[in-house]
């Protein structure tokens, strides 16, 4: 194979990356939804013409998305192999989250590019719709005990067929939504950014020629192989396992195993799942495509230095058991398929901090508690605002951990609150950093955070889908788990607590009622009693901890 000289590459990999986030950005600028318009729930990349592996990413969309995409592009390659191979001018359009990975409410768009008449990559797009049908506004339907509980499953169907768009599934797209505005808006605006992709993509080879992208391709992926496996190999050989628990699946009060054994032999890593609970009745498992798409989203936060593709996962083995957890097929739910994957990352970061505490972290605060308020405009439509939540993140070798920030599987933001407020009938009386959340550590875990929303409208109902109400994030190398995640209703003056800790179905709500968030901070890292003391005082002035709470 001819190689490239390492400027030529380097600027080939900038201007692939430089590609991709053009895309990500064309979404986010048109996007009508706030989910992807404002918390950059979306993501888009370049694909290998004949796998479907991941070549290129961006830096603004959500890793797990291009990750999980690569299955979603092998889907249509299979899918167009039967048909004798794709066309030119095609885009398909799913929401399959089964081969195509996630659940059902990110909708995946993939379009073959093709160069002087033969197919030289893939592109896609894949974004969160607000609402695409099923039993619970927003989708994340904790007591789902099957898919069609959760939504309507659109599977591979071709949106533009030979260079004409169709018509009729675009009202198919739009059809299934309880806001089929927002579903149209960010449809196009998914269809715009992968015309800017290809457009870019042919600028590109124009400039540099086929031949030298092609081979690109395989050096940036076969580099990245090549790193992750030298940071392997610099780790001493070894098992080491480790287990932890989701609270419940939403539907049996029951918690619900998650277990990881990593063995390092030489330059090859194996992260070995098999002991982890077999598939659960509501909708916390997760596809196959999904969960190697965590553990690659996982290894990155390590191996920071490992270049974004395919190639992270090349020395790596990931073992799971058919029909497990891990490895959900139609018609079990997946719509909390976040909280799984987080508890795949929580896993893999504690059990390399086995291997090497100097490499890793305490875990994140762990769940998204994703929620959503529903209710009916004057005119009757329905208004829906689904949104997801901040906490800490866990205490590292050199620092405290983040307070507030997102949780790890992605790079999304916490939708602002101006423009909540100004799209529902919501007003938000709290939002403010939780004392005494991080868990205790030589470096704190992040601080999570209280929320409290007031209701404006005559009347709306609530739904929350979160975690760690009773596992709390566990810290690392010594360090405490942070406090447990904690969600509350006010209605009519009297608190309600969900009996299934952080998940409920169709709290009635009327004005002045109140939702109550109080988010896990981050894990600690090391022992607390190595914690400076300049350190401790500072925490107690600004009020990050408390003398009644453990962190100090």
């Amino acid at each position: 194979m001819t190689t490239l000289d390492p400027v030529t590459l380097a600027v080939l990999q900038g201007r692939l990356e430089q590609l991709v986030d053009e895309m990500d950005a064309t979404l986010f600028r048109s996007a009508f939804n706030p989910i992807i318009a404002e918390a950059h729930d979306a993501s888009h990349g370049i694909y290998d013409r004949a796998t479907g592996a991941t070549v290129a990413q961006g830096s603004s969309g959500l890793p797990v998305f291009v990750g999980s995409m690569s299955g979603a592009v092998s889907l249509i390659i299979d899918r167009t192999a039967e048909e004798g191979g794709p066309g030119e001018g095609d885009i398909w359009v799913f929401n399959d989250p089964y081969r195509g990975g996630t659940h059902l409410n990110d909708m995946k768009l993939v379009q073959p590019f093709f160069r002087d008449g033969e197919l030289f990559c893939w592109l896609a797009s894949v974004g969160h719709y607000t609402d695409v049908g099923g039993a619970v506004p927003g989708n994340y339907n904790p007591s789902a005990t099957e898919s069609a509980q959760e939504g309507v499953l659109i599977p591979p169907v071709r949106l533009v067929d030979g260079g004409e768009l169709r018509s009729d599934i675009v009202d198919l797209v739009c059809a299934i939504s309880r806001v089929p505005a927002n579903a149209y808006g960010d449809l196009f605006g998914q269809l715009n950014a992968l015309k800017l992709g290809v457009s870019r993509l042919t600028d590109l080879l124009d400039e540099f020629g086929a031949a030298t992208v092609s081979t690109a391709f395989a050096e940036l992926t076969a580099r990245a192989a090549s790193l992750m496996r030298s940071n392997i190999a610099a780790l001493p050989d070894g098992t080491h396992s480790i287990d932890d628990f989701l609270d419940n699946d939403g539907s049996v009060d029951q918690p619900i195993q998650v277990s990881l054994d990593l063995t390092i032999e030489g330059d090859r890593l194996v992260l070995d799942f098999t002991r982890t609970a077999g598939a659960a009745t509501g909708p916390v498992n997760i596809s196959k495509s999904t969960a190697i798409a965590a553990c690659y989203v996982g290894l990155k936060h390590i191996f920071r230095d490992v270049p974004a593709n395919a190639g992270c996962l090349e020395p790596v083995e990931v073992r799971i058991a058919d029909g497990s957890l891990l490895d959900a097929s139609w018609p079990r739910p997946v719509a909390g398929y976040t909280e799984t994957i987080l508890r795949i990352m929580d896993l893999i970061f504690g059990a390399l901090a086995e291997v090497d505490p100097a490499i890793s972290n305490g875990s994140s605060y762990g769940t998204i508690n994703a929620l959503s308020i529903a209710g009916h405009q004057p005119n009757g439509d329905r208004w829906v605002m689904f949104t997801f939540y901040g906490g800490g993140l866990g205490g590292s070798p050199v620092s405290d951990g983040l307070s507030h920030g997102n949780a790890p599987l992605s790079t999304a933001t916490i939708p602002p609150i101006e423009i909540l407020e100004s799209a529902y009938p919501v007003r938000y009386t709290r939002w403010a950093l939780r004392p005494d959340s991080g868990g205790a550590g030589k470096h704190r875990g992040g601080l999570g955070a209280d929320y409290e929303i007031e209701l404006l409208d005559e009347s709306a109902e609530v739904f929350a889908f979160g975690d760690r109400g009773r596992f709390p994030p566990p810290g690392v190398a010594g360090g405490g788990p942070s406090a447990l995640n904690r969600i509350s209703f006010d209605v009519a003056g009297d608190e309600l607590i969900p009996p299934l800790a952080s998940k409920i179905v169709g709290v009635k709500l009327h004005k002045g009622d109140r939702v109550r968030i109080a988010s896990p901070g981050g894990g600690g890292y090391g022992d607390p009693s190595d914690r400076s003391l300049e350190a401790i005082e500072r925490d107690l002035r600004l009020g990050y901890t408390t003398v009644e709470g453990s962190g100090t």
